[in-house]
């Protein structure tokens, strides 16, 4: 069989989604006639049938179902192909993807700085999907949580767990919390909701949220709302993370400089607390 043409992946997708041939065609910006003409062609050359066609309905056979998400995938791949072919223009420059809140001292601080200047951010709740369509070339994942199929990725930082809660809260002038104590409070959302962080901590100002987050998020919060820490919560990981097979020399350099940075930060915390314990003395 000759090699399929995006184009046709992109009729049968039309047809598949819409189940009903005269929307598909609106859709695609064609007449029905060649477009269904597609379709049988299509089914002719891969000699097996895509779709149950009857006067009043179109259905996907189990075989169509397959090449649905296949070609879903397919087109995908291409689309992100072409976005990250096109930013080779500008070899320097990359695209990280980060969830709002996540270390943001230490993506300020790399922003910040000459090696990494100029560089774009996408803040989003799915960084791998963002890595997998080509909208970035680099992203800070979480790891144990997020998915890494098809990702190479190098370790970061750790990010220790805090409970928000607000101001006037039980527990908010406690030293330190158990999970198991945060579950007793109605408002405890055990997964932290895919909103903004703004807005989580308007909710936990206002009474209706208590969650758990890593400390980047916890060193942004308002005066009505309290950071404690989480005793009985494994500290997050952290790496950066880019597709297997699409490595640039400039995300070589982000990781090196991205690394750098966060053992300059660890250091000056570290000093910071060797000045405090000793003007205590």
């Amino acid at each position: 069989m000759d090699r399929l043409e995006t184009r046709e992946l992109a009729y049968f997708v039309a047809v598949a989604e819409e189940l009903h041939f005269g929307r598909a065609a609106e859709r695609l910006g064609m007449a029905q006639p060649p477009l269904s003409r597609a379709i049988s062609r299509l089914e002719r050359r891969m000699g097996v049938r895509l779709l149950e066609r009857t006067s009043r309905r179109v259905a996907l056979t189990d075989a169509g179902a397959v090449f649905l998400d296949e070609s879903r995938r397919l087109l995908d791949s291409l689309d992100a192909a072409v976005r990250r072919t096109r930013r080779v223009r500008q070899p320097g420059r990359l695209v990280m993807a980060v969830r709002p809140g996540t270390a943001s001292g230490l993506i300020a601080e790399l922003l910040r700085s000459s090696e990494v200047g100029g560089h774009d951010v996408v803040f989003t709740h799915d960084r791998p999907a963002a890595l997998r369509d080509g909208r970035a070339d680099i992203a800070l994942l979480c790891l144990g949580s997020d998915d890494l199929t098809g990702l190479r990725t190098a370790d970061l930082t750790e990010e220790a767990p805090f409970a928000l809660v607000p101001r006037g809260h039980p527990v908010a002038r406690r030293p330190a919390v158990t999970v198991e104590e945060l579950g007793r409070d109605p408002h405890f959302a055990p997964e932290c909701p895919p909103v903004g962080l703004d807005e989580i901590i308007d909710r936990v100002a206002l009474g209706r949220l208590v969650t758990v987050v890593g400390s980047g998020a916890a060193e942004r919060i308002s005066s009505e709302v309290t950071a404690v820490p989480v005793t009985d919560l494994p500290p997050t990981r952290l790496a950066l993370a880019w597709p297997e097979g699409a490595s640039r020399p400039a995300v070589t350099a982000f990781v090196r400089t991205a690394r750098a940075a966060e053992a300059r930060r660890t250091l000056d915390a570290r000093d910071a607390r060797d000045r405090a314990a000793a003007d205590l003395r």
